[in-house]
């Protein structure tokens, strides 16, 4: 595979999940800055990242790519609050969101015209990727892309280490997820309701329920509530889920009615 283009990644939002890409990008070779609410500046020292207070400084810094890694919750209140005006150049803008809908309708509402927008969802974390990212999915969609040097570029980066590039509408996306991440997290947060624990004579297949389970209770309420609040296929899986649970039910009720009749 083709080593990458040295792109300037400027990621708003530096949380684990942009620390996790920012170190791949920069053993690439890629000049990283950063902005977020909270200060990052003394471990972006350590890691080698301009950190930027002051959103304005930031947007003025010439980067070739703003990655959006957000929360899904707090993406619009943060697009919508930024200095547009300060952008030096077209850039191209990409957001990294577990949902796909909603940042792709608020780059297109928010951002200026000349600006290309590529949404992506990295299929991977900082668990399942520590590893490495070979064969893992990358999903994205070129919403609105002139500037097809510098998206190639962008997704060079992940084609370089490996990943399977998946491209896909962001409706498709978002209705595969519901029917999988949400559900995911659905079963694995009604299993920490009910307080699932190890028991000293586990299945196999119980195991990997407590395995769904802790890998979802690691992840922020607000992250599940983002995956529902903000994708509009997430509401029927949850009444499917219902609906299966109920059907489940009154078979197993009615089973139990006929043999104590036999």
């Amino acid at each position: 595979m083709a080593s990458t283009k040295s792109q300037r990644i400027g990621m708003i939002g530096f949380g684990p999940f942009a620390q996790f890409l920012a170190k791949t990008m920069i053993r690439q070779g890629h000049i990283i800055s950063a902005t977020s609410r909270s200060d990052y500046t003394h471990l972006c020292s350590q890691l080698g990242v301009s950190f930027f207070r002051d959103a304005s400084a930031f947007l003025e810094s010439g980067n070739d790519v703003i990655l959006l890694s957000t929360s899904i919750l707090s993406l619009s209140q943060v697009i919508k609050a930024l200095p547009l005006e300060c952008l030096k150049q077209p850039t191209l803008f990409v957001d990294v969101l577990s949902v796909k809908e909603h940042p792709r309708d608020l780059m297109l509402q928010v951002l200026p015209h000349d600006s290309d927008v590529l949404c992506t969802h990295p299929m991977f974390g900082p668990e399942s990727g520590k590893d490495g990212w070979k064969d893992l999915p990358l999903m994205f969609d070129k919403v609105r892309i002139r500037n097809e040097a510098a998206c190639s570029d962008f997704l060079q980066i992940f084609a370089t280490e490996g990943c399977k590039m998946m491209e896909m509408s962001c409706e498709e996306h978002d209705e595969f997820s519901a029917r999988s991440q949400f559900l995911t997290h659905t079963v694995g947060r009604v299993l920490a309701e009910m307080e699932v624990e190890p028991t000293p004579i586990d299945t196999k297949g119980f195991q990997k329920l407590v395995q769904v389970k802790e890998s979802t209770s690691r992840d922020s309420f607000d992250l599940f509530s983002g995956l529902f609040v903000h994708n509009r296929f997430a509401q029927q899986q949850l009444r499917n889920l219902e609906l299966a649970l109920a059907s489940i039910k009154l078979r197993l009720e009615s089973r139990s009615e006929e043999l104590e009749q036999s």
